[in-house]
């Protein structure tokens, strides 16, 4: 019985040893770099961002974010001083719109490319262009006084 305990003992304490190694090794990780997008409205929206890729304009969508949660929509480092966004209610209704026209898709895409939006067989919509101040991480928060 004693020889059990002592061996469970043991093992307790590897375990322990193993989970704050593994802890250190995390809080010791860099950061990662992102562009996240928080929903601080009561709606759910829907959310399509544009950005630069091998030098060519690029948009993607669609990410569905809940009332008060945030999504990572670009997880790599940010490259680009200027990520485009736009964003429906769940009717399709555009929410957050701003002044430059780039290409969606009704169903979930990937665009290259932001001339010709008709006659490629998409939609023209107007993008948020929000200035990330060339930062490897950025935060964009959706409220309801949003332009």
């Amino acid at each position: 019985m004693v020889r059990a305990l002592l061996a469970l003992r043991g093992r307790i304490k590897l375990t322990v040893i193993s989970g704050a190694t593994l802890l250190a090794l995390l809080s010791t990780s860099e950061a990662r770099a992102e562009f996240t997008v928080c929903n601080q409205t009561l709606d759910v929206v829907n959310l399509a961002v544009g950005q630069k890729v091998d030098n060519a304009d690029q948009t993607d969508g669609w990410w569905t974010i809940g009332a008060n949660q945030c999504v990572n929509v670009i997880r790599e480092e940010l490259t680009n001083r200027y990520i485009y966004i736009y964003a429906t209610d769940v009717f399709g209704h555009a929410i957050l719109t701003g002044s430059t026209e780039m290409c969606i898709d009704r169903r979930r895409f990937s665009i290259r490319g932001i001339d010709e939006c008709w006659p490629r067989g998409h939609i023209a919509a107007k993008f948020l262009e929000v200035d990330t101040l060339e930062q490897a991480r950025w935060t964009f928060f959706l409220t309801a006084g949003n332009p």
